[in-house]
């Protein structure tokens, strides 16, 4: 484990390396279906890979010689959590989005090609609701900043208008979570949804 940071609830933090990843997302449930490609591939793309193809895909994003493509939480020296961060270049399905297309010039990419996207949490049964996606979060954000980003942008669920929303829908984090972490609202356009934004250079 480098770089790690303590955090409430015996929790912390580093960049992610591939075989804690890889022990975390499993061989069960949605994580080990996507591997965190579903807004790295859009449109058809996604349906026309299969599971191990997005697998190879996301470790060939450890093996590039580029910054991690995102961050990892750890409780008693086992990760528990994830969280992708990426330059938002890396992300076109959240460039088609409904979600950004609706907010428009707020959402217009003023950080100089240094523009970052907290897209996806993971976070393993027995460990939600115990810390983990807001330490995530800020190591997210110190993970873009450490690597040249100016703006960090999330893309939340607020739970206020989605109260129906279970945890399924709640992988791109809460609106809470965001705001908690300095993050600010820069268009609420689509119902439910918003694009956050924190400067961080």
């Amino acid at each position: 484990m480098t770089d790690s940071q303590g955090a409430a609830g015996g929790i912390t933090t580093a960049a992610a390396e591939w075989p804690a990843v890889e022990e975390l997302f499993g061989v069960r449930g949605e994580p080990s279906r996507c591997w965190c490609r579903f807004f790295a591939l859009p449109g058809a793309s996604f349906a026309a890979t299969t599971p191990a193809d997005r697998k190879a895909q996301l470790k060939d994003k450890f093996d590039g010689g580029g910054p991690a493509p995102g961050v990892l939480a750890y409780r008693g020296g086992s990760a528990v959590g994830w969280c992708a961060v990426e330059p938002r270049r890396c992300y076109p399905r959240i460039l088609r989005s409904q979600v950004f297309k609706a907010a428009g010039p707020a959402a217009a990419d003023d950080g100089g090609g240094s523009m970052w996207s907290v897209s996806c949490f993971v976070v393993a049964p027995g460990h939600r609701r115990s810390g983990v996606a807001a330490a995530l979060l800020a190591a997210a954000v110190d993970h873009a900043r450490a690597n040249g980003a100016t703006v960090v942008d999330g893309y939340p669920v607020d739970p206020a208008q989605r109260p129906k929303a279970g945890p399924s829908d709640l992988y791109q984090g809460t609106l809470g979570l965001f705001l908690a972490a300095g993050f600010e609202v820069v268009s609420d356009a689509v119902p439910g949804r918003a694009v956050v934004r924190l400067r961080v250079g």
